[in-house]
C-alpha cells in the first residue's frame, strides 16, 4: 500500500487524531500565554525576579519531554493530565521571557503621560504597556506553540491524544508493510497543523498590532 492509498483508508482517524492534537495545543497554549504573561507582569519591574522567572522556565524546558511525561504519569496518571501539564510547563519560557522583555522595552515616558493624566497603575499596565508589550508577547506565543506542536507527539507515551499515537505506531511495528506510512503520516501532519497556526498567528498579529508598531 502506498502512502496515498494510506491516507485514503485512514483518513478518518487521522482527522480525528489531528483535531486532538490541535486542540491540546490550542488548550495548552490558552493555559501558558495566561500564566506567562502573569508571570511576567509581576516580575518585570525587578532584576531580579525577572531572572528567577526566566531562569526557573529554563530550567524546565531542558528536561527531556519523554523523561518529564515518565515523571508526570506517577502523579497525574496516563491520558490527558500529563499531556496537559506536561505542554503547559514547555510554553511558559518564551511567553514569560518575551512578556518581561516587552513590558520593560515600553517608552517610560509614556507610562508617566499616562500616570499623570490620572490613570491608576492597573489602568496603565492594561491600556498603555500591555498593549506596547503585545508585538512581542505574540512572538513569544508563536514560539511556543511551534515548539508543542512537536512536544505533543511524545504525549502517546502516557496514552494521550494526537497525531504522536500514529507516529509511535508506526516505530512500534516496524518492518511491517504500513510502518514507514504511519510515521510520515503523523510527522507530516504535525508539520501542517504547525504551519496553519503560524499563519493564523500572523493574521492575528495584523488585526491587533497597529501598522506604526509593527513597522
Amino acid at each position: 500500500m502506498n502512502f496515498w492509498d494510506y491516507l485514503g483508508n485512514r483518513h478518518q482517524q487521522l482527522l480525528t487524531d489531528a483535531y486532538q492534537h490541535a486542540s491540546a495545543v490550542f488548550q495548552c497554549m490558552v493555559v501558558a500565554t495566561v500564566i506567562g504573561v502573569l508571570i511576567g507582569v509581576v516580575t518585570y519591574r525587578s532584576e531580579w525576579a525577572g531572572n528567577l522567572a526566566t531562569t526557573a522556565t529554563s530550567t524546565i524546558l531542558t528536561i527531556p519531554s519523554l523523561a518529564m511525561i515518565g515523571l508526570l504519569i506517577p502523579v497525574v496518571g496516563l491520558g490527558v493530565a500529563p499531556t496537559v501539564t506536561a505542554l503547559t510547563l514547555y510554553g511558559l519560557l518564551p511567553i514569560v521571557r518575551n512578556s518581561i522583555v516587552g513590558l520593560r522595552g515600553v517608552d517610560p515616558t509614556l507610562v508617566d503621560a499616562a500616570k499623570g493624566i490620572g490613570m491608576s497603575r492597573l489602568h496603565r499596565l492594561v491600556r498603555v504597556e500591555l498593549p506596547l508589550a503585545w508585538p512581542p508577547i505574540l512572538t513569544g506565543i508563536r514560539v511556543s506553540t511551534q515548539m508543542l506542536m512537536g512536544i505533543a507527539a511524545i504525549a502517546a507515551y502516557a496514552s494521550g491524544p494526537g497525531l504522536g499515537n500514529e507516529i509511535f505506531r508506526g516505530i512500534a511495528s516496524l518492518g511491517s508493510k504500513n510502518a514507514l506510512n504511519q510515521v510520515l503520516a503523523g510527522t507530516l501532519g504535525i508539520i501542517v497543523l504547525a504551519l496553519l497556526f503560524d499563519a493564523a498567528y500572523v493574521l492575528i498579529g495584523r488585526l491587533t498590532i497597529p501598522r506604526g508598531i509593527r513597522v
